[in-house]
């Protein structure tokens, strides 16, 4: 590889292009302003060839920005500029498709002749669409009759003329306003404010009352508010940013590299900076616009989301309120603009209604906090049934951590010192819990597989040059050498991946889980634009940043982690196994490859006997009542899923909401083995919290509840549940060959 001209960050979490609500930028404001004092065209042109020149020479990709890429990226801009397919016109696009082929031009000479038609046809259509609100929210919609509206994006297409693309907006505002009719209904009953009481943590504070309103009232409420929303984001689309298209220019081109690649304009830079530091505030949650809808994609581990546990991956966000305050619809809101009313100030109350996969509505309600990094950290705790002497060391690991500036914090540390109490407390086998943790830092990737395999290759990495790095394990000695489960399910990525990956290849553990992990298998590295004092005099921080994928991941076998992740070796039905989220269903992400083998010597101490342990596994699932629940959940929510057609008619949405609920309630995970004994949990918490002596009480206190919540999660969690039945299963074969050669 040429060597990197610009200060770079190298990264191998996962990475997806998304925003993260726990972030805050103080400076946002400033930025702003910044950026529009200089709206110079020398910084456009600059920046365009900046990007070009570095996605050809440090991509993996090594693919040259030529008309081919162009016309590609014309579509992912023309996603980001109406991927909902609500403004434009099919003559519009075809008056846009003159440019397609242009782009890669562009970036060099700066001209973004693009943009400007875009911008031109869009203030028309801005314009347009105002006028057809002006006129459809004279009078009040009736929700009766058989419209229907696709909510899918993919299964639409553009409107044909005006004439259609008024009647389109008619139905989008008839949706929204039925949409924000139902959330009134639902903040009105009962049983969704019981259920919002129950399920807040004692963080939060006491709900006050609803104040109630006629059935009238609810409907003139919806009404007026849908309508003034629209008006809201017309007239901030009618004042369209050019800076905003230039991002989405770039982005459009980067995208076609692959979906980690992207460029961060000076106000995404920063909030990246904070992001990566750990210093978050807010709610704890990555959102992603998905069509006309904000959705949930990740619940950041430690955040007050994750701690409330009621918002959950794929969840629709459909509207939020400050506390008891008017709730704000988020349908057709960018998604930079939802984050804004989503995130505050600590200790301050966010509400937010929600849409579940399953059709369900609820409002969860969610105390603004620091993420707390001490339940990112490992745990551990020893698991044993009732009529079984076999213990069971359990670790959950949320993700690769590590401080770079305080070398003592860091997750390899952290975990050999839960593996210590483990030995300590003289387990005879350990599950080590990866499920959901998007990776970190590599170097601990490495540094952990070294605790269980001694010395040897880890994991190969490979430039766009085709030059080969194998990071190694040097330490020969092995800190754990008992029996070993890995969890992982489609949220484990990247480093979980490579540390999951060595294991299984040297036939060191078994793995457990869905049937694949992620599929991140790539690198990426931040160069920062805001460099030199003569770019810093002309236009200051205002260029931005450019992330980047520059290397790939392979195991020892060769084969990559890119795309397909790990395969399970035992194989478990997973409740997310619906949700379209891995690597594989992102748009141009880098193909599966393998490369050649590197020379390793297999775990020899013992080995498992995977097909008996699997066989084993299979009956025990089809026998399982819980398990049987998530396979019917699975199917329900993919046939939820499929069905993308909504009704406007407000009794027949109504009848399905019923439904919706009645089978919620019916699959509804919360039953707890009672007969899973779970100990050694209070030093594991102990160790990552500083507490002063006169905090003890306090704290013991506090633990009493932290832990209950511990054991109750544990209790409740079958696929568990099934690894330490297999770690029995494992035990006793080892106990049985043992006492055969004791013979």
């Amino acid at each position: 590889m040429k060597r990197l001209l610009l200060p770079l960050l190298l990264l191998s979490f996962l990475s997806i292009p998304l925003v993260n609500t726990s972030i805050v930028s103080a400076k946002e404001s400033v930025h702003k302003a910044a950026r529009k004092e200089i709206r110079d065209p020398r910084r456009d042109k600059l920046i365009g060839n900046i990007l070009k020149n570095a996605l050809e020479n440090y991509h993996y990709r090594a693919m040259k920005i030529n008309d081919e890429v162009s016309q590609k990226a014309f579509v992912q801009y023309l996603k980001k500029i109406d991927g909902s397919k609500q403004f434009l016109t099919k003559g519009d696009i075809k008056e846009l498709e003159a440019y397609q082929f242009v782009m890669d031009d562009e970036m060099i000479n700066g001209e973004y002749s693009l943009i400007d038609k875009e911008m031109d046809i869009f203030k028309k259509r801005t314009a347009l669409a105002e006028g057809i609100r002006k006129e459809i929210f004279k009078k009040q919609f009736e929700f009766t009759g058989n419209e229907q509206v696709e909510i899918d994006p993919e299964k639409r297409d553009w409107a044909k003329d005006e004439n259609a693309l008024r009647e389109n907006w008619k139905l989008i505002f008839k949706q929204a306003t039925l949409n924000k009719y139902l959330s009134l209904i639902d903040e009105q009953s009962d049983k969704p404010l019981r259920s919002l009481k129950k399920s807040t943590t004692k963080s939060t504070k006491k709900l006050p009352p609803v104040k109630k309103l006629t059935d009238a009232e609810m409907r003139a409420k919806a009404h007026d508010s849908v309508s003034k929303r629209f008006q809201k984001i017309f007239e901030r689309y009618a004042k369209e940013d050019r800076d905003e298209q230039l991002d989405n220019f770039y982005n459009s081109v980067t995208a076609v590299f692959d979906p980690h690649t992207t460029y961060l304009p000076s106000k995404k830079k920063e909030d990246f900076d904070i992001d990566i530091t750990g210093k978050l505030e807010g709610i704890g949650a990555v959102l992603q616009e998905d069509g006309s809808y904000i959705k949930v994609v990740q619940v950041v581990p430690g955040g007050p989301a994750w701690r409330q546990k009621d918002l959950e991956t794929d969840d629709t966000i459909l509207a939020v309120s400050q506390g008891d305050g008017d709730s704000i619809d988020l349908t057709d809101m960018k998604v930079d603009d939802a984050v804004r009313y989503i995130r505050g100030k600590k200790g301050t109350e966010v509400r937010l209604t929600v849409k579940k996969v399953d059709g369900t509505r609820k409002v969860i309600s969610i105390i603004r906090d620091e993420i707390e990094v001490g339940a990112t950290f490992a745990k551990s705790s020893v698991l044993q049934y009732k009529d079984s002497d076999a213990k069971v060391g359990y670790i959950e690991l949320p993700k690769f951590y590590r401080d770079f500036e305080n070398s003592q914090i860091n997750c390899t540390d952290d975990v050999r010192k839960e593996l210590d109490r483990l030995k300590k407390a003289n387990v005879d086998a350990v599950v080590l819990d990866l499920r959901n943790n998007g990776g970190g830092a590599l170097e601990d990737a490495k540094l952990m597989s070294g605790l269980f395999i001694g010395k040897g290759p880890v994991v190969q990495v490979v430039d766009h040059t085709g030059k080969i790095e194998v990071l190694e394990n040097d330490d020969p000695s092995v800190f754990y050498d008992g029996p070993l489960i890995v969890l992982i399910n489609r949220f484990s990525a990247s480093a979980s991946e490579i540390l999951a990956g060595a294991m299984q290849d040297y036939g060191r553990a078994i793995i457990i889980g869905g049937d694949f992990s992620h599929g991140k298998g790539t690198v990426q590295a931040v160069l920062n634009l805001n460099q030199g004092p003569l770019l810093m005099s002309m236009f200051g921080p205002t260029m931005g940043a450019l992330k980047v994928t520059i290397q790939k991941f392979y195991r020892v076998t060769g084969a990559s982690t890119q795309y397909k992740g790990v395969t399970s070796d035992i194989v478990l039905p997973d409740i997310y196994s619906y949700v379209d989220s891995r690597e594989k269903d992102l748009e141009y992400s880098l193909p599966w490859d393998r490369i050649a083998t590197k020379t390793f010597n297999k775990w020899s101490k013992f080995s498992y006997n995977i097909p008996v342990l699997k066989e084993k596994s299979n009956n025990r699932i089809k026998s399982n009542l819980r398990f049987n629940k998530i396979v019917k959940n699975i199917d329900y929510l993919n046939k939820k899923k499929k069905d993308t057609l909504v009704s406007l008619n407000l009794k027949q949405l109504q009848i399905e909401d019923v439904q919706n609920r009645k089978m919620a309630e019916e699959l509804k995970m919360d039953e707890e083995d009672k007969n899973l004994l779970v100990t050694n949990f209070e030093d594991s918490l102990k160790a990552h919290e500083n507490i002063r002596p006169a905090d003890m009480k306090k704290w013991t206190k506090d633990f009493e509840q932290r832990k209950e919540e511990w054991v109750k999660k544990l209790r409740q969690d079958v696929v568990l549940e099934e690894s330490v039945m297999v770690a029995n299963d494992i035990i006793k074969n080892i106990r049985s060959k043992k006492t055969a050669s004791a013979k």
